[in-house]
């Protein structure tokens, strides 16, 4: 039997790709044992419990970027994360660790060094971060989500995706999901989300724009997550939800979809084959439009900056793109010769190499 140590967390892009790769092992190894390092903060304290695997929590620790009082005691905490890590290698039987970076991976990837178990990395953004910087250092395995990511030994895997994604049956799907959402079997669907954060710009621009999306021929099913201050107005083919329980459905039933770019969502509608248009988050590291420049490269997607995505724009470059039934069929398949729904069995098996 195998011990399995899976390192990440803090957001969606990171657990989500950690608990497809867990899904993936549960499937060709019912015996293996599974642990989840993670933090009490992030999204997987909630997310690992619920898909039933063992979670195990370190402190959180970002890397300082200017000084602080908590910048003073990095050393000293990052450490004690290290040895934390090293004892619960010791204690469960590690095998191998396998990191998809965030918070947790760095102490990961230095326990998984000092005691002398195989390492494998995940990086899902096309722009590496700082963990997996660090990791790549110490191991050949490291698999990334998107062409030309500038990480030391990286190997093209793909994006591991939820089974439920990677196993959709999108007519099935877009039955079950007209009934759910109460959508018009006779109209093409917009999927617009900002992610679980939400997205103030898109959402505002896409909420006021709805009568024009709705005159083209189409309906909107705009998922907005937290923090915005609209309801939902209760129009004729204009669905508005706070969250989305069953995303497979939502991105099933899309024809066409506006969204932040997101490493997993963009992964996601590229191997279903959505056509899409991409408003990159405007803050931090930039790494939202690189994840986007490969589907748009290939004609399966548009990049329009966050200030630009104004109703204005909506009516000279959106409704255009809606009612051109052409480009949308070419921008569908160009969409999904970038996507990889065999991620996840990709990364079992650069695991198992490393294993053997």
């Amino acid at each position: 039997m195998t011990t399995y140590l899976l390192a990440g967390g803090g957001t969606a892009g990171h657990v989500n790709p950690l608990l497809a790769v867990a899904d993936t092992i549960r499937e060709n190894e019912p015996d293996a044992e599974i642990v989840v390092l993670g933090t009490k903060e992030g999204l997987e304290a909630r997310l690992v419990p619920a898909r039933g695997y063992e979670l195990s929590t370190i402190e959180r620790l970002p890397f300082p970027r200017k000084p602080s009082k908590s910048a003073i005691t990095f050393g000293s905490r990052f450490r004690a994360a290290v040895n934390d890590v090293v004892a619960l290698i010791a204690d469960r039987k590690v095998d191998v660790v396998v990191g998809f970076g965030g918070y947790a991976s760095a102490p990961a990837y230095l326990a998984a060094r000092r005691s002398k178990v195989p390492l494998v990395i995940h990086e899902a953004n096309a722009k590496a971060g700082l963990a997996n910087k660090l990791g790549a250092r110490y191991t050949p395995f490291v698999g990334v989500a998107f062409h030309g990511t500038k990480l030391r030994g990286a190997r093209f895997v793909g994006m591991p995706l939820r089974p439920e994604i990677e196993r959709l049956d999108r007519d099935a799907a877009r039955a079950e999901a007209r009934e759910l959402f109460g959508l018009d079997a006779d109209r093409p669907t917009l999927l617009a989300t900002g992610g679980s954060s939400g997205a103030r710009r898109l959402n505002t621009t896409v909420f006021e724009s709805r009568d024009d999306i709705i005159a083209a021929g189409w309906q909107i099913l705009h998922i907005v997550g937290r923090n915005f201050d609209q309801t939902d107005p209760g129009e004729k083919h204009y669905r508005l939800l706070d969250y989305c329980d069953r995303m497979e459905l939502a991105l099933g039933v899309a024809d066409a979809a506006v969204s932040r770019a997101g490493s997993g969502t963009v992964s996601e509608l590229s191997a279903l084959g959505v056509p899409a248009v991409y408003v990159p988050y405007p803050v931090g590291n930039g790494e939202q439009r690189f994840n986007a420049a490969d589907s748009v490269r290939a004609g399966g997607a548009i990049l329009v900056l966050d200030a630009q995505f104004t109703p204005s724009w909506v009516r000279s470059d959106l409704i255009p793109l809606l009612t051109d039934t052409v480009r949308l069929h070419d921008m569908a398949i160009q969409a999904r010769s970038m996507g990889t729904p065999q991620g996840s069995q990709r990364m079992y098996e650069l695991i198992r190499e490393a294993l053997n």
